[in-house]
């Protein structure tokens, strides 16, 4: 029986260092967000959102990224939803890529703001016929007695729209993380791991390097 303590993995991957690296974090991110996709890793836009209770209590969740220009990254999900209280609470937030079969993850922190109704209503329209009912069926962070229960609230919402096109809810949107750092992590021999860090100064991005 393996025992976790020895559980280990060589990392290995390309070095990164302060010279090789885009100067622009959006653009190094566009980088390693195109050779994880290259690579086949599955769900390359699942990040782990961390957000904070009005206790200081964090909580963690996989969301998916849905869109990114060069001032922020953004998802999709319902504004009632636990996620969503403790952002209204704190907009302070921080995502993980966990690109772990590429030996890389990045780390975002940054604040978050609602993207416009219409930019949500875009991104809705292009969702298959069941998330749109999904969105509508769940309310989302509630306690829900039973999966039935959530079954029957979907043929119902089935039936309702079956003849026309499915409206975006009210309660349910996308946030857009205006990003402030930025860790791009690439895993080395013997846990020297390469750690490169953007920080926003003035407008413009500085580029450091972390020990691992």
């Amino acid at each position: 029986m393996t025992e976790i303590q020895d559980l280990r993995n060589e990392y290995k991957g390309a070095l990164l260092d302060t010279k090789n690296v885009d100067p622009s974090p959006f653009k190094q991110f566009k980088k390693w967000f195109d050779e994880a996709l290259k690579a086949g890793i599955e769900e390359p836009n699942g990040m782990v959102l961390s957000t904070v209770s009005e206790t200081g209590m964090p909580s963690l969740r996989t969301v998916l990224l849905k869109a990114y220009d060069q001032h922020g990254f953004v998802f999709y999900t319902n504004y009632n939803s636990r996620k969503s209280k403790e952002i209204s609470n704190n907009p302070q937030v921080c995502v993980v890529f966990p690109w772990y079969d590429l030996h890389r993850q990045l780390i975002i922190q940054g604040s978050v703001q609602k993207v416009s109704p219409a930019e949500s209503l875009k991104y809705f329209i292009s969702r298959p016929f069941g998330s749109k009912l999904a969105a509508w069926v769940s309310n989302q962070s509630q306690v829900v007695t039973s999966r039935n229960l959530l079954e029957m609230k979907m043929k119902e919402m089935k039936e309702k729209f079956k003849n026309g096109e499915v409206p975006l809810p009210d309660f349910w949107g996308g946030y857009k993380i205006i990003p402030e750092t930025f860790e791009f992590w690439q895993g080395q021999p013997n846990r020297l791991h390469d750690r490169i860090y953007y920080t926003i100064r003035e407008e413009r991005w500085s580029i450091e390097r972390l020990a691992p």
